[in-house]
């Protein structure tokens, strides 16, 4: 399983999905997803992890470090 990482400091969390070399990226808001030279996705990049989780949910996010 490839990991997944969140970093307190900027609020962003990274899904890494495969090991290939990253070509270009499209930015949809609070999410980043990056592509290989194929169009598979690499890795996404989600900003502001605790607004995007909670945006439309009742759920309370909590994030310890």
């Amino acid at each position: 399983m490839k990991p997944i990482r969140y970093s307190p400091d900027v609020d962003a969390l990274l899904i890494e999905l495969s090991d290939a070399p990253i070509a270009y990226a499209e930015d949809e808001g609070s999410l980043i997803v990056h592509y290989s030279p194929s169009g598979e996705v690499v890795t996404i990049g989600v900003l502001d992890v605790k607004e995007f989780i909670a945006k439309d949910s009742m759920i309370e996010v909590s994030f310890e470090t």
